[in-house]
């Protein structure tokens, strides 16, 4: 059982950055666009462009998202993304309140630490990365299984 989850290990992760650098994605185009019921609290409004910091979180989350999505650059996209996501948490929402829970930021705490597991796991199957580098993904988990240090 175990070797079969462990060869289907790069897929599983290459759908899970898809589904979530969709929704990342989406979450800045509502921002920007006014799409999909708009930015929080605009009633189907948008962000001005330029304010800070919604403004340049929301471009984050467009890029950054569509760039995860893609499985393109994933590495930099999600750890640029992760670090925007504890900013708004902290400099947001904690001020209301301790808790994720309390303060509104569970979206931020999970999108964060979703964005930092990416880092460290890399595309996946089925990203651009992938391609481009002209290694299927069970290559780059080949080289990972006999060198921890390299990739």
């Amino acid at each position: 059982m175990t070797g079969r989850l462990n060869s289907a290990q790069p897929y599983a992760i290459g759908l899970f950055r898809i589904v979530v650098g969709l929704l990342f994605a989406v979450h800045g185009a509502a921002s920007l666009f006014g799409v999909l019921g708009g930015a929080a609290g605009t009633n189907g409004g948008t962000i001005d462009a330029g304010t800070w910091p919604g403004w340049y979180a929301a471009v984050i989350q467009l890029v950054g998202g569509a760039l995860v999505l893609l499985g393109l650059s994933t590495r930099a996209a999600a750890f640029i993304s992760s670090g925007s996501m504890a900013y708004a948490y902290f400099d947001v929402h904690q001020s209301a309140a301790l808790w994720p829970i309390q303060n509104g930021g569970e979206l931020s705490v999970l999108f964060c630490w979703t964005m930092l597991l990416l880092v460290f796991t890399g595309s996946g199957a089925l990203g651009l990365d992938q391609l481009l580098a002209g290694r299927p993904a069970s290559a780059t988990e080949d080289k990972r299984a006999s060198d921890p240090v390299a990739a």
